[in-house]
């Protein structure tokens, strides 16, 4: 496996600083934002978009400190009612991506509205009352899968060769059957990104995620979640409280080994590989509480600790 960072996590740094840190921190890569619910301020797409000139600097400064992209990130709601540059801003990463010779891009899925003229997205978390199905029936049949079959023959006449989906709540695509069932309809371009630190919040396991997904896992970021139990006995996991305001959460996105331990984090990478994964491990770090540098040198740390790096060598003996 390899280790690097999404490029958002030292968002109030330029980017001539955050190269400086992932070097220093010995990193492999970036996980270079692009736009959506990021300000990208680290990356123009509109200004790289075409321009041989100005990829070729970005891919210098990178090569010089000694980074690879590990993927684009057009990390918003695609399938917004009312703000449709997010889907361009994900149409223009992969167009950029197929230039640079990136083949892959991460995204959301995209949540839409519950029908035709609305304009906020609907998200269903529940089979009752009735109207939650036919919801669910206008997103995904006349919205999200048509969306994104564009979507993936646009990648194709690209050279993107893989999506990686986030699973992510308040979207359409937000755990593993729902994540499988888009990449049935659409084809295998479409994989999973596979993010513990959401599934936590949501109640699924990651470690039987990674087993359910195989093959289908395509990119992983490592992120941690903190359960709060006191307040969660209290408020559940449903958490729309302010996400700065930590001791009143139920849940919060914290540094890695907060939230989960060395040990845990050690059977989700082992968990990855027995799934057939041995590639990037993207630390995004969300933590309010501390700083920014500090907690990713801590996360970068743990996993240095824990990940696989080298190929396994192991062969019976002839007897």
């Amino acid at each position: 496996m390899k280790l690097g960072f999404v490029t958002d996590s030292l968002g109030g740094m330029d980017f001539d600083a955050v190269l400086s840190h992932a070097q220093r921190m010995a990193v492999e890569g970036l996980e270079i934002n692009t736009g959506g619910w990021s300000t990208a301020p680290h990356f123009d797409v509109n200004a790289m978009l075409g321009c041989k000139a100005a990829q070729a600097e970005f891919a210098a400064k990178m090569a010089d400190h000694g980074l690879e992209v590990i993927s684009l990130n057009a990390n918003g709601n695609p399938l917004h009612p009312t703000q449709p540059a997010q889907g361009e801003c994900l149409k223009d990463t992969i167009r950029l991506a197929g230039e640079m010779g990136i083949t892959k891009v991460c995204t959301m899925s995209g949540l839409p509205a519950g029908r035709a003229g609305d304009e906020m997205p609907n998200w269903v978390t529940a089979s009752w009352p009735p109207e939650t199905q036919a919801i669910l029936r206008y997103q995904w049949e006349d919205v999200l899968v048509p969306f994104w079959t564009e979507i993936a023959a646009l990648a194709a006449e690209c050279g993107v060769e893989r999506i990686a989906l986030e699973l992510h709540g308040n979207q359409c695509v937000y755990n593993v059957p729902s994540l499988l069932k888009l990449r049935g309809a659409v084809g295998p371009v479409i994989g999973a990104n596979l993010d513990p630190s959401h599934l936590h919040w949501m109640g699924a396991d990651p470690l039987a995620a990674a087993e359910a997904l195989g093959q289908a896992v395509y990119h992983v970021h490592a992120k941690d979640t903190m359960l709060n139990a006191p307040v969660q006995a209290v408020t559940s996991l449903l958490e729309n409280g302010s996400l700065t305001d930590i001791p009143a959460r139920s849940w919060s996105y914290v540094t890695l080994g907060i939230g989960h331990g060395e040990e845990w984090w050690r059977q989700f990478c082992y968990r990855l590989k027995m799934a057939g994964y041995d590639g990037w491990l993207s630390i995004e770090h969300e933590d309010v509480l501390l700083n920014s540098v500090e907690g990713l040198e801590k996360s970068v740390a743990l996993l240095r600790n824990v990940m696989p790096v080298e190929p396994a060598d192991f062969r019976l003996q002839a007897i």
